[in-house]
């Protein structure tokens, strides 16, 4: 059995992506939720089955991916410490919390995978970044990456560079919401209407992303392929550097990933 422990909006995303692609049938997957409410839409919406707390969920499915919040974290291992064994496998979504939190609290060496999502796995077009413990094997952390694969790309690192993952790519989404938003307040200064802009802004950004991603061209590369001497981009890009946009977006990641190792250092 396969369980999901938090129902909100990344532990749904997950499970619509799981049950969407096949990747295990909706029989074979239990939920639990501490609103029951929420759990019961999803049962209706999924078909799929609901445990009374915890504690059952953890008796019936030896895959459970925990998706509450990091300040709830505590409490719930608590409540299923009793009933883990060696053969469970723990996928934690939650941000800042380190494996050896989890060993910690649970007083011993199970297997442990930490994920590392972003919001855009609400639309199948995450970025995850995943590490595991010694304990969990190398096929097991295959069969968890292809779980999460299906919210978008995955990659697997040391989980000594997560405080980096979470400050660029955990946090990059709202980096980019306000690139964007900028980019269509300049459209509208200069005539366009505001949905007009915001439409041009994102698909920009969209697209440029694509062509990194399929071409495999550095940034660079491609930013010197639209830049004509003395055109119309160069004249955007002096703007930039000026503003030392390149700068501040690099501070933004570094700062972000600074917070979250202090975070996690008070767990």
């Amino acid at each position: 059995m396969f369980g999901l422990i938090g129902c909100g909006t990344m532990g749904s995303a997950l499970l619509q992506g799981i049950i969407h692609k096949k990747l295990v049938d909706k029989n074979e997957i239990v939920v639990f939720d501490l609103d029951a409410e929420r759990a019961k839409l999803l049962k209706e919406k999924m078909g799929i089955k609901i445990a009374a707390d915890a504690q059952t969920l953890c008796s019936q499915a030896q895959k459970i991916f925990l998706a509450v919040k990091p300040q709830d974290m505590q409490e719930l291992l608590l409540q299923i410490k009793p009933v883990l064994n060696p053969d469970h496998l723990l996928i934690s979504i939650a941000a800042g919390l380190s494996i050896s939190f989890f060993e910690k609290k649970l007083g011993k060496p199970l297997k442990i995978i930490r994920i590392m999502p972003n919001t855009p796995c609400l639309v199948g077009e995450g970025m995850s970044v995943i590490c595991k413990s010694a304990a969990v094997s190398d096929k097991e952390m295959q069969g968890v990456t292809t779980l999460v694969e299906a919210l978008g790309k995955v990659t697997s690192l040391e989980e000594k560079y997560m405080s980096a993952v979470t400050g660029l790519s955990g946090s990059g989404p709202a980096y980019i919401y306000l690139v964007i938003e900028a980019l269509a307040d300049g459209g509208v200064e200069m005539g366009l209407s505001r949905d007009a802009a915001l439409l041009i802004a994102a698909q920009t950004v969209l697209g440029a992303a694509k062509m990194i991603l399929e071409t495999g061209e550095h940034p660079a590369v491609l930013k010197n392929k639209v830049t004509s001497p003395g055109g119309t981009t160069s004249a955007g890009l002096l703007a930039l550097e000026e503003g030392r946009v390149k700068a501040s977006l690099i501070k933004a990641v570094v700062e972000a990933a600074k917070r979250e190792r202090a975070l996690s250092d008070q767990n």
